[in-house]
């Protein structure tokens, strides 16, 4: 062998050997292996996000699996006091309880005025939420931390507190506002009973529903405002537009999904308020101040009426799911558009 040939397999082109395994390795085989493997790395990448998912799934679904099946099943069944003491054996009873619910004028007054007195709290919250953020951005920081101190400390009052101190300020005869009222020239509510009507009782829950709920809405949308770029405030300005067309074409396009997020958020917890009606009425809520939630605690623990409770309960999630349907098609048309 002459000084200097390669050996056979030592790397000459012919030989195939290591020294061609650059392009060797990389034939059908090798590639399709290469592709199998990044299969499989996707799918367990896929699958990751349920595997963190999971144990709150486990948790959700043992704290609300469980009384929602039993929610179901109570609505279709004859279920009263005979059947909680095991007297007699629940009975089915098909769609009868929600037929007898339907049919009832009663139920339907309840339906509308629970609608009402939730959009009314929810557009009164969303406005005075947007005002108060509004304000924050405008003043100075002092007075930015006194206001978010004051909203904070709203926010973590329990309901039982704050019911006691709106029952002290309504009170017909030692209320401050009839006495602040009163204080108005030609003006006498000294004595008035707030309560005495409902749609006047229901607006004074109402206005502790939203004393309640403004803070979240003020805190979530002053955070939203710090995100509205201030380039496009300044270009609107130079357009010509004054504050109400800055607000209204820069501030709330940027703002639409946090708004959305909180308007439904806002009529789930609106249209789900039971403490303070109950409370504020002694634990007897009249018939005009009867909403969703109190009506449905009524039937099933007043009339002992268990099967129709739980369908009027039930009719309450449909209702709740139809408006998280729209939340969601109203996110799925922003996020198309973005």
């Amino acid at each position: 062998m002459r000084p200097g040939a390669a050996e056979p397999g030592a790397g000459s082109p012919g030989a195939g050997g290591p020294a061609d395994g650059s392009r060797g390795g990389g034939g059908p085989g090798a590639g399709g292996a290469a592709k199998r493997a990044g299969a499989g790395a996707g799918a367990g990448a896929g699958s990751l996000p349920w595997l963190l998912l999971a144990p709150c799934l486990g948790v959700l679904a043992l704290v609300l699996g469980y009384p929602l099946t039993r929610l179901v099943t109570l609505s279709f069944q004859k279920f009263g006091q005979p059947q909680l003491w095991g007297f007699q054996a629940p009975e089915s009873a098909g769609f009868d309880n929600f037929t007898a619910i339907l049919g009832d004028g009663e139920f339907w007054a309840v339906v509308l005025r629970t609608i009402v007195f939730a959009a009314g709290a929810v557009v009164l919250t969303m406005v005075l939420g947007m005002l108060i953020a509004l304000l924050q951005q405008r003043v100075s920081g002092w007075v930015k931390t006194l206001i978010n101190i004051a909203l904070v400390a709203s926010w973590g009052m329990p309901v039982l507190v704050a019911v006691t101190i709106f029952k002290w300020m309504f009170d017909t005869d030692y209320g401050v506002l009839n006495w602040v009222l009163s204080r108005i020239p030609g003006v006498d509510v000294m004595g008035h009973n707030w309560f005495a009507s409902g749609p006047q009782g229901l607006s004074v829950i109402m206005l502790l529903v939203v004393w309640g709920a403004v803070p979240f809405v003020a805190i979530t949308l002053s955070a939203g405002l710090t995100q509205v770029p201030a380039e496009l405030e300044e270009a609107a300005r130079l357009d010509g537009a004054g504050s109400w067309g800055v607000f209204r074409h820069v501030t709330v396009p940027v703002l639409k999904p946090v708004i959305v997020m909180l308007a439904t958020l806002s009529v789930i917890w609106d249209m789900g308020v039971f403490p303070q009606v109950f409370v504020m009425r002694n634990g007897h809520p009249e018939a005009e101040f009867q909403l969703l939630t109190t009506y449905s605690y009524d039937k099933a623990f007043v009339v002992n009426d268990y099967s129709q409770g739980s369908a009027i309960a039930l009719l309450t999630v449909v209702l709740l799911l139809g408006v998280i349907a729209v939340y969601m098609r109203q996110m799925l048309k922003i996020g198309e558009v973005e």
